[in-house]
């Protein structure tokens, strides 16, 4: 993208490149997405789009480090109740399930095996040390504060969009969210957490 300060017309239409661009990677996939439907939905063209993009890898690059730094930032951990963290994860993917469709492209299309991003992108430090921090107080069990991240992700996404059982909507009764949050929260209680063992 190009280093430069944007009008406020420029910067709205950028906004609205990016939250349709959002809906069509996330439905089809990066081969699957076309830049003909984008800019047409956006109301602008294609210099306009390659302008601020450079292409439709850096568009969707764009989109998918920025739903990344979104959960950093929407859901921050907390190491000392990782419980919590995957109940808040759970309501995240309910109200975003475009951030779950995004990753799951880029592990299709992109990396099949090892970390979904490369290793100068990942933002799961601040993560990792507040896993090893409650693990040192003895909160949460021993083990590589990566394998207890993902298996606590892992167990937020059990009804998530890429779950191959069931994937849960928003719309769905209040009553039954509230069934599995707290079912969520006592497994990651019991599998993570010390002294929860039931």
């Amino acid at each position: 993208m190009v280093d430069q300060q944007l009008t406020a017309r420029g910067a709205a239409t950028r906004r609205r490149i990016l939250e349709v661009a959002t809906r069509e990677f996330a439905e089809h996939g990066i081969a699957g997405a076309r830049i003909e439907r984008i800019v047409a939905a956006a109301r602008t063209n294609k210099a306009q789009l390659y302008g601020y993009f450079g292409s439709k890898e850096g568009l969707f690059d764009a989109i998918f480090f920025g739903s990344l730094e979104r959960i950093m930032n929407v859901v921050p951990i907390d190491g000392a109740d990782l419980a919590d963290w995957a109940v808040r994860l759970y309501d995240e993917y309910l109200r975003r399930p475009d951030l779950i469709r995004l990753a799951t492209w880029a592990r299709l299309e992109r990396r099949p095996a090892g970390h979904l991003v490369e290793e100068a992108d990942r933002l799961d430090d601040p993560k990792l040390r507040a896993i090893a921090e409650a693990q040192a107080a003895g909160i949460v069990r021993p083990g590589d504060p990566f394998d207890v991240m993902a298996m606590v992700i892992a167990m937020s996404m059990a009804w998530s969009p890429v779950s191959n059982v069931y994937a849960a909507t928003a719309d769905e009764p209040a009553e039954l969210h509230e069934r599995r949050r707290a079912l969520l929260r006592e497994s990651v209680g019991r599998a993570v957490m010390t002294g929860r063992d039931g």
